[in-house]
């Protein structure tokens, strides 16, 4: 439904005419984010630049009814910005000033629309580390990383988003501006609200600056490769290197299908005949990085791999990381449609998940590929498939809706950094329970008694 015009003129009112996009030509590319499957397209899009924008637009909005979905660079997984309800999708990637960065109190002040990598970078020259590592930083904005509370490569050694958030501005749907924590590590007073709007997915507000913490960049890295007979014995080793008392700062995998992609697609020397590979690496001073190395080694030789080998410079390291963050786009390349998920499960339950996922891929005769952050338990199953094929499609989504079952009822859960959306809501209740699922449509009322921000997911 097209845009009423006075709406659309009030909008422009408020950011430019410029910034103001009603046509359908125009609104097509806004009609769906990273996230196969799901399409809906808005009436307008619209690109402030300011916090006093965006409050005008939300305040307009609540007025007058309109939906308003927030998004970044829409990388996300689980359609969380997607316009389910039409309306208005309010791009914050004008707001992409870094604000501050300061080596004295190790924190950045950034706009939502800087990307992860650009954050990273600007800290890095600084002597100073973001650790959040998103497979998506490139293009992915801090915003919507902290919208979905983005985890990443980092994880098990240095947490995700929402451990380095310290304060945030947001914008409430009737246009009330408010400036939760700061720069203080340390601050109680008050509910938490700086976490609650972390991972809240644009539910409750729209986020248009955020404080993080850094910290000092390590001084060396290092990387290592372990090939093994089976996903499930890497999975094991996985286990052997967390209880041998060593915490790395990466541990992947990959099984054989996505090594035989990346290999495929990047060149990267990679042995294609081993069932899977577990990528290990830990930064720190030289020495330091060295002994854990070769610990970690000595535990995936003693956990029977086929072969472990250590990195013998940067450019192999980073060639070695590139293996593990191409998975996607290697995959991709196999079919037409690539559904990628992502669901977690405690670490020693790993390798029963990882077998689960194999029997309930060959029960619907499908090709799923399975990579991810085995420190903290998080997998991705990837399948590809042609999306002309009905019957495959219905195939795939009966296969993840059990494969998030499994998660569950291992003791994980159906999404460990993708966040709900709209592709996940209708399994929110299996993981959290109709109670919870009531309070926070509860909470959701309290911010947004009109219910007029991204409905249709968190608190619908």
């Amino acid at each position: 439904m097209a845009l009423p015009k006075k709406d659309a003129d009030a909008l422009a009112s408020i950011v430019g005419a410029e910034h103001v996009r009603v046509e359908p030509g125009e609104l097509a590319p806004y009609a769906r984010d990273a996230t196969p499957l799901f399409h809906a397209e808005p009436d307008a899009v619209v690109f402030p630049a300011t916090t006093a924008e965006v409050a005008e637009v939300l305040e307009l909005a609540t007025e007058r009814g309109i939906p308003v979905t927030p998004r970044g660079a829409g990388t996300n997984l689980c359609a969380a910005t997607v316009a389910e309800r039409g309306g208005i999708v309010l791009v914050l990637t004008r707001l992409n000033r870094i604000l501050e960065i300061s080596r004295e109190e190790l924190l950045a002040r950034v706009e939502p629309g800087v990307t992860t990598a650009r954050l990273a970078d600007a800290a890095g020259a600084r002597g100073l580390l973001y650790a959040p590592d998103p497979g998506s930083r490139t293009a992915s904005t801090v915003g919507g990383n902290v919208a979905t509370c983005a985890g990443g490569l980092r994880g098990l050694k240095y947490g995700v988003t929402r451990n380095y958030v310290l304060g945030l501005t947001a914008v409430l749907p009737t246009g009330e501006v408010v400036r939760t924590g700061g720069r203080l590590w340390k601050d109680v007073a008050g509910y938490d609200l700086t976490r609650l709007l972390t991972g809240s997915e644009g539910t409750l507000a729209v986020i248009t600056e955020v404080t993080v913490a850094l910290l000092p960049a390590p001084a060396g890295s290092g990387t290592g490769v372990a090939y093994f007979d089976s996903l499930a014995d890497a999975c094991r080793a996985v286990t052997a290197v967390i209880s041998a008392g060593l915490v790395p700062a990466t541990l992947e995998f990959l099984d054989q299908k996505c090594v035989a992609a990346v290999e495929e697609f990047a060149a990267l020397g990679l042995r294609t005949d081993a069932g899977a590979l577990l990528l290990f690496g830990d930064d720190g001073t030289d020495d330091v990085v060295a002994g854990n190395l070769a610990r970690m080694a000595e535990v995936c030789t003693s956990a029977g791999a086929l072969e472990v080998t250590l990195a013998e410079d940067v450019a192999r390291s980073e060639a070695l990381l590139a293996a593990r963050r191409c998975s996607l786009p290697a995959l991709s390349r196999l079919n037409s449609l690539t559904i990628l998920e992502d669901a977690t499960v405690p670490r020693p339950k790993l390798a029963e998940m990882v077998d689960r996922i194999d029997a309930i891929a060959a029960r619907h005769e499908l090709m799923i590929a399975t990579f991810g952050h085995a420190g903290d338990g998080n997998l991705h199953p990837t399948c590809v498939l042609d999306p002309d094929d009905a019957g495959a499609v219905d195939r795939a989504h009966k296969a993840f809706a059990e494969i998030f079952a499994a998660a569950v009822e291992l003791g994980g859960t159906i999404t460990g950094e993708h966040g709900v959306g709209a592709a996940k809501l209708p399994y929110l209740a299996d993981r959290i329970g109709p109670e919870q699922v009531a309070l926070l449509r509860r909470i959701k009322s309290a911010f947004d008694p009109a219910r007029i921000l991204n409905p249709g997911k968190l608190g619908s």
